[in-house]
């Protein structure tokens, strides 16, 4: 098994969109795909690819910021590994490169968010070493309160 972890080029961005529709369900497909071109274009995201044997399995964005509290941090967000997958320490390997990626960048913390109702995600983090400080407070804006 040859894994290989590397940020995803602007040009292959698209190729997340198979891992990502298994996350995100709610959201139309066209709508996914023109905010992932949109949030690639940014200076402060980069997204970054898990591939076993060629083929992508994993990915995650991470975003940049620096926060008064802690200083230059990382979100990773839409953290994806195929479900066949889990449970072999790859999503570990996933993060022990993510931490130096990031920590090559400058950053001092990261700070990631995982829905309530993914229990799973939550014992994962607690393994790696990240607590829990506060909640993810979310308001809908759109005329139609919907989330998506």
């Amino acid at each position: 098994m040859n894994l290989e972890i590397k940020i995803i080029l602007q040009k292959d961005i698209l190729t997340i969109i198979p891992l990502l529709t298994k996350l995100n369900k709610k959201t139309p497909l066209g709508i996914l795909k023109k905010r992932v071109l949109e949030m690639n274009k940014l200076p402060h995201y980069e997204c970054i690819g898990l591939y076993i044997d060629n083929n992508l399995v994993g990915i995650t964005g991470l975003w940049y910021t620096i926060r008064h509290y802690i200083g230059k941090s990382a979100e990773p967000d839409h953290v994806i590994i195929d479900e066949n997958l889990r449970g072999k320490k790859i999503g570990q390997k996933f993060f022990n490169w993510i931490d130096n990626h990031v920590k090559l960048k400058g950053c001092e913390a990261i700070e990631l968010n995982t829905y309530v109702t993914n229990t799973k995600s939550h014992k994962f983090y607690y393994n790696l070493g990240y607590n829990i400080y506060g909640f993810h407070f979310l308001k809908v804006l759109r005329d139609n309160q919907e989330f998506y």
